[in-house]
């Protein structure tokens, strides 16, 4: 059987700058560097295995489930080494995928994320780390 480890949890927030201050407290461990993804409508840093993302509006993905359910859990991601044989593997398992070609998202990782109604009501982010030889994507 094939195994997933947990990369990080994301958490949705309205305010990156004062979610970076708790979770810096809490953890004890300096941020990352804020990144914003335009496409996805977020800016986003992790600490520790925590991503925080607030929207860059109210009318992004993120920005809708704030104004739903406030700040909290967005998703959980898993790490693998090859998302496409992944993402062939879940949706034969019954999972729907939301993605069906990874994109870039932070850190510029490929990621592709699985739709909650088919994995017990949470969103699921899978995570293919990015090789450091890798050449950018093109603007856009």
């Amino acid at each position: 059987m094939n195994t997933l480890d947990l990369d990080h949890v994301a958490i949705a927030v309205p305010s990156l700058d004062e979610a970076l201050k708790l979770h810096e407290s809490l953890a004890g461990a300096p941020p990352t560097e804020p990144e914003t993804l335009p496409v996805q409508g977020v800016r986003v840093a992790f600490v520790g295995q925590v991503e925080l993302l607030e929207p860059l509006a109210p009318d992004t993905p993120v920005g809708r489930f704030l104004s739903r359910r406030g700040s909290g859990l967005h998703h959980i991601a898993y790490r693998t080494c090859d998302i496409e044989r992944e993402l062939d593997r879940l949706a034969a398992a019954g999972f729907e995928p939301i993605d069906r070609t990874p994109r870039t998202g932070a850190r510029r990782h490929r990621v592709a994320f699985l739709h909650p109604k088919t994995s017990g009501g949470v969103l699921v982010e899978l995570v293919e780390h990015a090789r450091a030889s890798a050449p950018p994507d093109p603007p856009g």
